[in-house]
């Protein structure tokens, strides 16, 4: 297997306006990433994926982009960025960019000319349909509720927008399009950053007969098979693979929701000349019921484990796996995953720490998953600022799917501002985020989680993360070793061995609140165990796991 250094990497996510705010106007900003390198560093973590900080209306948190060179202005400016380059890179820390270009705001000057006339020569940068019997042209759902079509009086004709109205997506069969993006993406490679996380890339290419889609219990037909994983989208990166990517020294991650094992080795395939490796979400989808995610249900354990097992054993030696649990989009992995009921919290936050970063495949730490940060659970729409959440609370509500305190209870367990409340870095006021009132309430357990009393505990949740980390980086076998699989069908337990010529590692966890019982393989009678969440000491014979409990042994 050839190495790469992204393959040795463990990359840390950024959601910029809720890491540090350096100047107390309640936003994070790059100012504030920059004084907190130095905790980054001392974590472990070598790459930093920063979701946007470009020019935008924030409709969409940023993921609706304004002006693709220009800094957002209450995140910094030009220079602030630079600096940020040039700080990580002394500590050996690369940037990731956040390339958003499904779509753009309906304020960028592209956007602004299209709408303008039907003969401008921005008109074809963006996908305009006239209406059907008077109606949009289709029946499509956008992703955060309502229609994916926006009529437009002024050309008396609809836009398509994937997600909110102010988000109208851009037309890839365009050549123009596609040369302003790459010209883009150069821009900012020839500025020093290290590469690239591609929001929904896996959208860009549209079926051009645009037909209805299935209702599936939805109040709009489903876009999916005729927009994910479209009829041109490997021919689309392997051009901007071509134009762009070849040419640099960078990292590639595309965003692939609804992705199969036999696509995603499409996309991420070594010798397909188009990306590193790709986020699948199929076990994060698992537990979503007849409106996605907007559920109460826990999460099947076995479902789970059976999708992480298979992308292992079905990509290994044929594409490279990222590894997440929790990201911006997604609630707290502990509060999903783990336990965070405070007897549970910590020992669960170690045991999927574990279980992830000693898989085959990148490490992607979200903002906070280190200290074990939880769901907030806001039970107020009026704390709420999340575009999706709302949106869906006012659709599900107002066409009686569902009662307003029914889906209170889906916002609480399933919210992507659950991950976006600011990072705890201390007990003082607004957990050391602002100085001002922040943007989004702070989660009121600051004064239990954070970042400053963890870096003082050596048994902390930080300090374990960065064992594991260290681990990664002295191992050759944790990034590159063979994936078998134990344990298979066990209801408690995820357990999955490794190998690299005479070298084997065990990992094994357990994933409830019960004690289990396992056998230890004889071959790994008298290894070492480098890492364990309990205190224990026997791993030989018959052992009884405690609830969420969690080792690696390592025998040569």
């Amino acid at each position: 297997m050839e190495k790469k250094w992204w393959k040795e990497s463990v990359v840390y996510q950024i959601y910029p306006k809720s890491f540090k705010d350096s100047n107390g106007d309640g936003v994070g900003d790059i100012r504030g990433i920059i004084q907190k390198l130095d905790y980054l560093k001392e974590l472990g973590v070598n790459v930093l994926w920063i979701s946007p900080m470009l020019e935008s209306p924030q409709d969409d948190n940023g993921y609706d982009i304004s002006d693709y060179r220009r800094i957002y202005k209450e995140y910094g400016t030009m220079d602030d960025y630079e600096e940020l380059l040039s700080e990580a890179h002394k500590r050996d820390i690369r940037i990731l960019m956040d390339l958003v270009v499904n779509h753009t705001s309906d304020e960028h000057n592209w956007f602004v000319e299209s709408r303008k006339s039907k003969d401008n020569p921005y008109r074809d940068y963006y996908i305009w349909k006239d209406p059907v019997n008077g109606k949009e042209p289709n029946n499509w759902g956008g992703v955060f509720g309502g229609s994916a079509w926006e009529y437009d009086p002024q050309t008396q004709m609809y836009y398509m927008h994937l997600f909110s109205k102010k988000q109208p997506d851009l037309n890839w069969e365009n050549e123009k399009v596609r040369q302003e993006v790459y010209d883009m993406m150069k821009f900012w490679c020839d500025k020093g950053i290290d590469g690239f996380r591609m929001d929904v890339i896996s959208m860009i290419s549209k079926d051009q007969s645009f037909p209805d889609g299935e209702m599936n219990n939805s109040l709009y037909g489903d876009f999916g098979p005729y927009c994910v994983h479209g009829p041109r989208i490997h021919e689309f990166l392997q051009e901007m693979n071509r134009e762009v990517l070849s040419k640099y020294d960078i990292m590639t991650v595309g965003e692939t929701s609804g992705v199969t094992i036999e696509e995603a080795q499409k996309y991420a395939g070594e010798s397909r000349n188009e990306l590193n490796m790709v986020f699948q979400f199929e076990h994060v989808e698992n537990g979503s019921g007849d409106y996605g995610k907007w559920t109460t249900e826990k999460y099947d354990f076995k479902e789970f484990k059976r999708t992480m097992l298979k992308w292992q054993e079905e990509l290994q030696g044929k594409a490279w796996n990222s590894l997440f649990l929790g990201n911006h989009d997604q609630p707290r992995s502990v509060s999903r995953f783990g336990n965070d009921n405070p007897a549970y919290r910590e020992t669960s936050a170690k045991m999927l720490a574990t279980c992830l970063h000693m898989m085959q495949g990148t490490p992607y730490v979200y903002q906070g998953e280190e200290l074990g940060m939880t769901n907030v659970y806001f039970d107020k729409l009026e704390d709420y600022r999340d575009i999706e959440s709302i949106n869906f609370f006012t659709e599900f509500t107002e066409s009686g799917l569902m009662t307003p305190e029914y889906m209170m209870k889906c916002l609480m367990l399933r919210s992507r501002d659950n991950a976006r409340t600011p990072m705890q870095w201390d007990d003082s006021a607004q957990a050391g985020f602002t100085d001002g009132a922040p943007w989004i309430k702070v989660n009121t357990n600051y004064k239990e989680i954070n970042a400053a009393q963890q870096l003082e505990d050596p048994n902390s949740i930080f300090h374990y993360y960065q064992k594991l980390i260290r681990l990664r980086k002295e191992k050759d076998i944790i990034v590159y070793g063979g994936f078998e699989t134990l344990y298979r069908d066990d209801e408690q337990i995820l357990a999955y061995i490794r190998r690299q010529a005479q070298e084997k590692l065990l990992t094994v966890c357990n994933f409830s609140d019960k004690n289990a019982e396992m056998e230890i393989p004889e071959e790994f009678k008298g290894a070492e165990c480098l890492i364990t969440n309990l205190d224990r000491t026997v791993f030989e014979g018959k052992i009884v796991l405690k609830p969420y409990e969690a080792f690696v042994l390592y025998k040569k």
